[in-house]
Parts: C-alpha cells; sequence; structure tokens
C-alpha cells in the first residue's frame, strides 16, 4: 500500500493565460504551488498560505475558488500518493520564487490537442488538472 500525503494547491495563470508551475530546491518536477496543511488548516488556508510563502501571491482563502481533489502519484516521492485539494486563485498574477521555490515556469495552456508538453510535470498536473483546463477551454 503506498503512502498518501494530503496537499492544498493552487492553478494561478498570468495576463496571457498561462498556467504557473513551480520546481521545488533539490527536485526536478514542476508542480502547482502548494504543500502541506499545517495543524488545525483547513485546505484552503493551507493554500492561500503555501501561494504566499512559494510566490509572493497574496490571495485571502475565501477569495479562492475550489476546482476539486484529485488523488495521484505524488512528483517527487516513490511510492507515495497525493491527495490534492485544488484551487484557482482568480485574476492574473505575477510570480517570484522564495522559500524553497528554485524556479517559477509558466505554462501555455492554449497549446492545440496533442501538442508535446514538457516531460517534467507533476502526475497531478498531467493526468487531472490539465485536461480540466483543457475541457474548460472548449
Amino acid at each position: 500500500m503506498k503512502d498518501r500525503i494530503v496537499v492544498s494547491a493552487v492553478c494561478v495563470f498570468d495576463d496571457a493565460g498561462r498556467l504557473l508551475t513551480v520546481r521545488k530546491r533539490g527536485t526536478g518536477m514542476f508542480m502547482h504551488p502548494g504543500g502541506k496543511p499545517e495543524p488545525g488548516e483547513t485546505a484552503v488556508q493551507a493554500a492561500a498560505r503555501e501561494l504566499a510563502e512559494e510566490v509572493g501571491i497574496v490571495v485571502r482563502p475565501q477569495e479562492l475558488e475550489l476546482m476539486g481533489v484529485w488523488i495521484a502519484d505524488a512528483a517527487n516521492e516513490a511510492a507515495t500518493d497525493i491527495e490534492a485539494t485544488v484551487f484557482i486563485a482568480p485574476g492574473t498574477w505575477q510570480a517570484t520564487p522564495a522559500a524553497e521555490i528554485a524556479e517559477i515556469r509558466w505554462l501555455d495552456i492554449s497549446a492545440p490537442a496533442g501538442a508535446a508538453l514538457p516531460h517534467d510535470l507533476a502526475p497531478l498536473l498531467t493526468e487531472h488538472i490539465l485536461p480540466l483546463l483543457a475541457a474548460r477551454a472548449v
């Protein structure tokens, strides 16, 4: 049986409609900004806190829009699943890497269906979030 990590994550877009992805220091995969809730913290509180800590985007928890909850293979931990509660930050943003974030990358999600995605995206993005965003754009 796989271990499971509970996380909160946020979809953030820039003014060109690109999705923000981040790579944490010492890892090779890009994912949403986000992380594990602290004791007593709700999923949406964790999402807002992590967004501010990791990329300097300040959004009140009540402004975040729930997308859903998914289980996916963890990007950087072997034999581990993540249970991710994913939110959307309304509006458009600029981001600056901070805390444990080594690099940010804006992902063009308007590419034609079948276009090659970067090979270094977390399974949560490739299996759940990008297909959902593509379906919404149609």
